[in-house]
Order: structure tokens, then sequence, then C-alpha cells
């Protein structure tokens, strides 16, 4: 019998229960869209519910960060329910869709493993739409000032006197 301690990897059990719950990670409903690990939600005006869903998880497929919770990946995404991105957006989500399908999935949400979901973008990153979204991500999500402290930004340094009295010299990470 081995000993538990020492045994690498995860079991089975954790192993489906894993896959289990990265499948059903959003909840889709006629005009919102909920994660089921969190109590956020976030309501759609121009785009589908599943297309928003379906932009969320493209969002967090392209800058992925564990510690940062899909609620600001929403946040980031938002922008795009509008009347005028909405035509673009939702021919882009389709296109992603398709090449999902082509790889034999239902569709890009019903990707269980990342890997699999990376390739996919990889695949179309040189497409407008793909680049329309990359490029708003970068402000849409790093511009949110509740996202800072997670990345272990302390923000603007002006105001408080600057950095060479507040730490310039504090570089413990290298």
């Amino acid at each position: 019998m081995t000993d538990v301690k020492t045994r690498k990897g995860m079991t089975r059990r954790e192993l489906l229960s894993r896959t289990v719950a990265a499948g059903a990670t959003f909840v889709v409903g006629a005009g919102f869209v909920a994660n089921t690990d969190a109590a956020w939600a976030l309501e759609t005006t121009a785009l589908k519910p599943e297309t928003m869903a379906t932009l969320i998880q493209m969002a967090r497929d392209i800058y992925p960060h564990d510690h940062v919770a899909d609620e600001y990946y929403a946040v980031a995404v938002k922008g795009y329910d509008s009347a005028e991105a909405a035509p673009a957006v939702e021919l882009g989500i389709a296109a992603l869709n398709a090449a999902a399908a082509g790889k034999g999935f239902a569709d890009y949400l019903s990707i269980g493993w990342e890997r699999d979901r990376v390739d996919i973008l990889r695949a179309m990153e040189d497409s407008a739409f793909f680049q329309q979204v990359r490029g708003g991500l970068v402000t849409g999500l790093y511009n949110q000032k509740a996202v800072w402290p997670l990345f272990g930004y302390e923000g603007e340094s002006f105001s408080k006197g600057g950095y060479i009295n507040r730490g310039f010299d504090d570089i413990n990470w290298l």
C-alpha cells in the first residue's frame, strides 16, 4: 500500500471533481451571466449571455491568472456589451465556437482543458477579433484598481511622496 504523503499527482476522484467544476464555471440565463464559484453576476444588454460567458472565458485564457477572480475579467470585457460592438463580437465568438466544433467540441465553453482552448486561440490569434479582445484586455483588466494589489502594485506614488521615499529600493523579488 502506498503512503498518501509520498504519492504525487491527484487521485481519480480529484481529477473528476475538478473537471466537472471546470465545466460548470458559468451559469447563463436570459440576460445575465453568473459565476458558480463566487457571488457575482453580470447583466447583458446587447450580447447574448452565452457570448458574454464565452468572452469571459476567452479573456481568462488569453491572460491567465489563477489568483484573479472571474469578476475582474467580466469587468474587463463588459465594454463589448454595446450596440456598436455586439455584431463584431457575436461574429468573433461564432468563429471561436466553430473552431471548437472543428476540434470535436460542442462550443468553446464546453472545452474542459485550458490547453485545448489555448490551441484554438493560437489558431485564430492573427484575426482582427482576437487582436481587438487581447488589446482591450491590457487596459480593461490591468487598469482596474481592485486588481492592482493582487499583483503587488500599490498604484501611483506621486501623491504619496514619490518612489524614492516609498520603497524605491525594495526589490525583494529580484
